[in-house]
């Protein structure tokens, strides 16, 4: 099986960070392929890094239909364009922050999740609540630690995070923590075995739920609120993205110097590079 690990923002060094954790948990015969967008922020860190970094993650999933992968992972704690993404794959997509909620709520009756800067804690709560994973969750830690300082030379985010786990594990009641980010993944077992209780991360995490999912043959719902996007120009900048078969204006073009039809360029037309139609995903 192929399984495309996203990683939403656009610095090469965290993505390849994911692509070995991710490798050393997945089974023989799974492909990891760890991609990042071009476009969009170095990090994210609030809604709007957020919202900026969705239309490259969704050309990286409607890619990955047109290769032929299996399933995905959105590798970045906020799990950004989780549900739309979903509109637009035939496999299952898994964020990270779902799959390390659910292992940590089946490993122990209570968890803390320990991330980054104070002013994404709302945003982990958010994701509890969403998940059906608030009862769980004892309380959610900043440690003040920027994304694209965990891995800098020099930097004392281990300790931090190590000593802000352990007051989650004293003050909070959690026996389990879930790392907030995605780029504390090569952290885990460090972590663990410094406070004696279960960490999960959501890369790995996600890629085993994934492998599991597709090893049952089960795939995406195509009805409801995960069918896929009605057939729409979009405008500007966002043309490329229209869905539905509704052709960007290059394809337009080379459809106007052939033989094309007007019909052939409305939202009806054959599929578009960007959204294509869905594959039969294999095992």
């Amino acid at each position: 099986m192929k399984i495309k690990l996203i990683n939403p923002n656009t610095t090469q060094r965290m993505t390849d960070a994911m692509g070995r954790c991710a490798r050393e948990v997945a089974s023989a015969g799974t492909a990891i392929v760890a991609v990042n967008p071009t476009i969009g922020p170095p990090s994210i860190e609030g809604y709007y890094d957020e919202a900026l970094a969705m239309p490259g993650l969704l050309a990286e999933i409607a890619a990955g239909e047109r290769d032929g992968f299996d399933g995905y992972v959105i590798a970045c704690f906020g799990d950004p364009g989780l549900y739309a993404a979903r509109e637009l794959a035939r496999g299952p997509v898994i964020g990270i922050a779902e799959a390390a909620m659910h292992a940590a709520s089946v490993l122990a009756p209570g968890f803390a999740v320990v991330t980054t800067l104070a002013r994404t804690c709302g945003m982990a709560w958010h994701l509890a609540e969403r998940y059906g994973m608030k009862r769980f969750c004892r309380n959610v830690r900043a440690t003040d630690v920027a994304v694209l300082d965990l891995d800098k030379p020099g930097s004392a985010a281990r300790r931090v995070i190590v000593d802000e786990c352990r007051r989650a594990l004293d003050e909070d009641g959690a026996d389990a923590i879930v790392l907030g980010c995605a780029g504390m993944a090569e952290f885990a077992h460090e972590i663990e075995a410094a406070i004696g209780a279960p960490v999960v991360e959501g890369v790995t995490a996600a890629v085993k739920w994934a492998e599991a999912l597709i090893a049952l043959k089960l795939s995406t719902a195509k009805r409801g609120d995960f069918a896929r996007p009605l057939a729409k120009r979009y405008d500007g900048e966002f043309a490329r993205f229209s869905p539905g078969g509704a052709l960007a204006p290059a394809h337009a073009a080379s459809a106007s110097a052939g033989a094309a039809t007007p019909a052939a360029a409305g939202p009806t037309a054959a599929t578009s590079d960007v959204f294509p139609q869905p594959h039969i995903h294999s095992v």
